[in-house]
Formats: C-alpha cells, sequence, structure tokens
C-alpha cells in the first residue's frame, strides 16, 4: 500500500458520494475496501438516492436490499410447495418475462450450482428442482448465488443496450458474495471482471461501482484491472470509525491492496484507545492464520511470540476467537482481557515490524 496516500475526509454519506460521482466524470471504475459495519450498503443507497434527485433513476445496485426484492413462500401447510416470490413492482424486473431472462440466468447459475429452476410469472414465483427432486428448498448460499445469476443477466441486457434498461447510468455492487466459499468467490470476481470489460468496451460505456469487505474477491478485482491502461478508475479504502460520524476515503490505486495491514492498523488504534471488543479477537487470529500461512507455518500459535508461556496465550486466543462476535452489536472487553489481548498484539507487533499506515488519522473534512 502507498505509505503516503493522501487520506480525504467527510461528514456525511452525502458528500462522499458525491466524491465518488466526481470521480466517475473522468473515471470507469471505483473498487471500496471496507469493513462489514462502517456503512458500504448505506453507501451504496445515498449513491442511487443522489441519481434519483436529477432523473428518475439512474443506478442499477445490488446489495442487501436487491435480497429483499426475493422473499420464501415454504408451504408450511404441506411442505410440498416450496417457491421463491419476487417483487413484480421493482424495476430491477423491468421486461423479465418478455424478454426470456431464464436461459441467461442459467448460463450464469450452471458456472456456481447444481440444481435449476422454473419461473410462474402469474404468480411471480421461482421453484427450484435438482434432477427429479422438485420444489426444493435450496440453501442461504445457494440462494444468494441464484439472486447474483439474475443480476448478472440483466447487467448483461444493460451492457447490450436493452430499452428496458436504457435508465441505467451507473452501476452499483455490494458484497455479492457474502454465504459463498473460496471457490465460489474466486469465480463471481473472475466472471463479474470479464462482464465490466465488455461493459467499459461500449461507445457510451457503464460507471461501475464495487465495495466489499472480502479481501480475497477484492484483490482478484484489482489485479484484474490494475495494469488495464484501458480502464481509468479509483482504488480506495473506506472507512468509518466506531461511534464516529467521519467517513474517510484513502487511495491505495498506486500499489496492490495488503488487507492485513489495513487489519493490523485498525487494531492498533483500538489498543491505543482501548476501545476494544469481542469481535477484535477473531480479526487477530485471522491477520496470525494469514502470517502464519505466508511463513509456512502449520499452526497461527507459531505467530505468538515475545511472551513468557506462548502455548497458554495461544490456547486464550484459540478460545477467545471461536465466539460469534457481532461487530453489529459489540461488546466491549472486560479490563483483564483487554491487558490479555494488547499482549497477544504487542508481541506479534514487536516480532513483525509491519509500518502500519495511519488509516484513521485526522484529517480536513473535505466539502
Amino acid at each position: 500500500m502507498n505509505q503516503e496516500a493522501k487520506i480525504y475526509s467527510y461528514n456525511s454519506l452525502d458528500k462522499v458520494t458525491r466524491r465518488i460521482r466526481d470521480d466517475l466524470n473522468s473515471q470507469d471504475l471505483v473498487l471500496l475496501f471496507a469493513y462489514n459495519g462502517t456503512g458500504k450498503t448505506s453507501l451504496s443507497m445515498t449513491f442511487k438516492d443522489q441519481g434519483k434527485k436529477k432523473v428518475d433513476r439512474d443506478t442499477l445496485y445490488f446489495n442487501a436490499f436487491t435480497e429483499d426484492l426475493f422473499y420464501w413462500d415454504n408451504d408450511l401447510e404441506s411442505d410440498t410447495d416450496r417457491g421463491l416470490h419476487f417483487n413484480q413492482n421493482s424495476v430491477f424486473f423491468d421486461g423479465f418475462e418478455r424478454l426470456e431472462l431464464e436461459t441467461r440466468v442459467f448460463s450464469f447459475l450452471e458456472r456456481y450450482a447444481d440444481f435449476n429452476f422454473k419461473i410462474n410469472y402469474k404468480n411471480y414465483k421461482i421453484t427450484f428442482y435438482k434432477g427429479e427432486e422438485e420444489n426444493i428448498k435450496i440453501s442461504r448460499g445457494e440462494e444468494n448465488i441464484f439472486i447474483w445469476s439474475v443480476f448478472l443477466s440483466i447487467c448483461e441486457l444493460v451492457i447490450e443496450g436493452n430499452d428496458s434498461y436504457s435508465w441505467v447510468k451507473y452501476i452499483y455492487i455490494d458484497d455479492p458474495i457474502s454465504s459463498l466459499d473460496d471457490n465460489n468467490a474466486i469465480a463471481v470476481a473472475c466472471d463479474l471482471a470479464g462482464l465490466i470489460k465488455e461493459g467499459l468496451e461500449n461507445s457510451e460505456p457503464l460507471k461501475i461501482i464495487i465495495s466489499s469487505h472480502h479481501s480475497l474477491f477484492f484483490n482478484i478485482l484489482y489485479n484484474e484491472f490494475k495494469n488495464n491502461k484501458k480502464v481509468k478508475k479509483s482504488v480506495y479504502f473506506y472507512h468509518r470509525a466506531t461511534k464516529s460520524e467521519i467517513y474517510t476515503l484513502r487511495s491505495t490505486d498506486e500499489s496492490p491492496f495488503f488487507n492485513h495491514i489495513a487489519l493490523l492498523s485498525q487494531l492498533k488504534e483500538a489498543v491505543e484507545k482501548r476501545e476494544l471488543y469481542t469481535y477484535h479477537f477473531n480479526i487477530l487470529r485471522s491477520i496470525l492464520e494469514k502470517t502464519a500461512t505466508f511463513f509456512g507455518y502449520k499452526d497461527f500459535s507459531q505467530c505468538i511470540h515475545n511472551l513468557d508461556d506462548e502455548t497458554l496465550y495461544a490456547r486464550a486466543l484459540n478460545l477467545m476467537s471461536h465466539g460469534k462476535h457481532s461487530i453489529y452489536e459489540p461488546r466491549e472487553m472486560v479490563e483483564d482481557t483487554k491487558e490479555l489481548f494488547i499482549r497477544i498484539f504487542e508481541g506479534f507487533r514487536k516480532h513483525y515490524d509491519f509500518k502500519l499506515p495511519e488509516l484513521t488519522k485526522k484529517a480536513e473534512v473535505n466539502d
């Protein structure tokens, strides 16, 4: 990461959005890396809403709200006629039946999954089947990849200039890979990169914004475009500190993005302020696991150093990082646990002398 890159600070999502829209006046693509809980989804909705102020709409988006356009009928009475309904009133489905989208959807879906589907346009219901087994209930991950396949099919129509989607000037994608394993994350990122390249070759190229907390997904997209001179892009680390209303964008487009460095910087700030929450153990363990993999160690415990009983601390970290600690409902550590965390963190920092950027340092707030 470019250690001297400037940090731009904003006191509202509206101002962050205006900055991104300004970038897209001269750029084709904006990539944002951001942790969960920093307002990524809210940023995508603010971007969409700003477009409505000038015209009826200008942004086709994929985020958590897109998934809400679909809802399950589990047929609780007979448990036989299960299906996924979709909201026919949404512009997301403009021309859905007329354009015979099923074939397009399946061309994407078959890359990721082994089930098929049927669409009943009279009651706006999708049923799924696998082999001879019909009306099956697919998993949450399979549902996500189906909805993603629908979205990619619509993007294809946008790229082809279909009249039903002529209103689309921007495509905003926020974290399309929740509940997917790494193999599917790689496949999704590669397919998305290919589609973006196709869209940017149009005589009136689309403008694309992608935000993600998933480092593997993000880095694949970054690497797909970093040496592509035809694609003008901005790449940012987007951040909002806990309990803060200041949003920051740090440019990272002059060098590869090292997610673990950003995570270490976040932990360093939390340690200095002693604002430590239980989910920070999960972050620290993730960093140690990535470091262990880099050095060829068999276990993350081999990256615990400069402590009297390293085995004991490794067991403690293993125990504390196994809980489901939510960043949306954070629980602050008690003082003894904070001391335990700080000892492990400082021991790691002393042994592995990473130069950490001040990702969230105070900077002039931009208008």
